[in-house]
């Protein structure tokens, strides 16, 4: 059985005991939480429940910007906060 989540502006497919990246979420690690569902393989009102494992930052990724025969670079990183979670259960309504 699956189910196609929303979380941070993003859609994911997942099934039980599935670990995900996803956005930063506000909970602390250990915590249940309840996941927005768009579709689910069961039934229409599906409720899937997920552990968060951990915060963590993804590897930074370099912004480099350039005008050609200007004398203008700039060079930026960024690391995006992600939150790791773990599918725990999903039931159809």
């Amino acid at each position: 059985m699956f189910a196609v989540i929303r979380t941070g502006g993003k859609q994911y497919k997942v099934a039980k005991d599935d670990k995900i990246k996803v956005e930063k979420l506000d909970a602390k690690e250990g915590d249940s939480v309840d996941i927005d569902v768009l579709y689910a393989e069961g039934g229409k009102n599906a409720k899937v429940t997920a552990t968060i494992l951990e915060h963590k930052r993804d590897p930074k990724i370099i912004v480099f910007k350039k005008k050609r025969r200007q004398n203008y670079r700039r060079k930026k990183g960024h690391k995006q906060h992600q939150t790791v979670l773990q599918i725990t259960d999903i039931k159809a309504a």
